[in-house]
């Protein structure tokens, strides 16, 4: 993955794909796409899924970090923060 797609989806709000993925559902709950339409929405829907995924898997690092540290200042996040789990020491 590119700088400029990493920074994009580290971005992305998880409202957002939540709103899409939404969409996607009532779409495919309807019945009315034609079979090849509905693998796309299927597959776009699983990526938003994923995506998701990862932004609440951030958030919760994130929010165990502070609970773990008991301070209030931002905290790094994204695909390179520490992970708590692993014993890493925050890079502050």
């Amino acid at each position: 993955m590119t700088t400029t797609k990493k920074t994009a989806a580290a971005e992305e709000r998880f409202d957002d794909l939540l709103k899409r993925l939404e969409g996607l559902v009532g779409q495919l709950e309807r019945g009315d796409l034609a079979l090849e339409d509905a693998l796309k929405a299927f597959e776009e829907g699983v990526g938003l899924v994923r995506r998701g995924q990862a932004r609440l898997d951030d958030m919760d690092r994130r929010v165990e970090m502070l609970l773990t540290d008991g301070t209030t200042r931002p905290l790094p996040s994204g695909p390179d923060a520490p992970d708590p789990d692993d014993g890493g020491e925050p890079p502050f």
